[in-house]
């Protein structure tokens, strides 16, 4: 079974040999930083692509949102508690 996979070509795609990309790194990276998606050719054939990474959640999650929605509702007090073995075992395989 093949299990290749097919280049999409875009056409807003930077395409650059690796000499380029290795002469000009930095200037690649600021406009993948920017969202520009690079693509690595050897002898113009593809073989890579370099995207941004999304850089996630800068600020901690709040808390308290259920509460919001549905006022009275609180978090009980067991919710820290240890689970019960016989979940702890379900997550084992062993609760079947």
């Amino acid at each position: 079974m093949n299990r290749t996979r097919n280049l999409v070509y875009c056409p807003n795609m930077i395409r650059l040999n690796v000499q380029d990309a290795k002469t000009h790194l930095s200037r690649y990276l600021a406009q993948v930083e920017a969202g520009e998606v690079v693509v690595l050719c050897r002898r113009n054939v593809a073989i890579a692509e370099i995207r941004r990474i999304d850089p996630g959640r800068t600020e901690p999650r709040r808390t308290g949102v259920m509460s919001e929605r549905h006022p009275g509702w609180q978090v009980p007090a067991s919710f820290d508690d240890p689970l019960p073995e016989w979940l702890l075992d379900a997550f084992d395989g062993g609760g079947r």
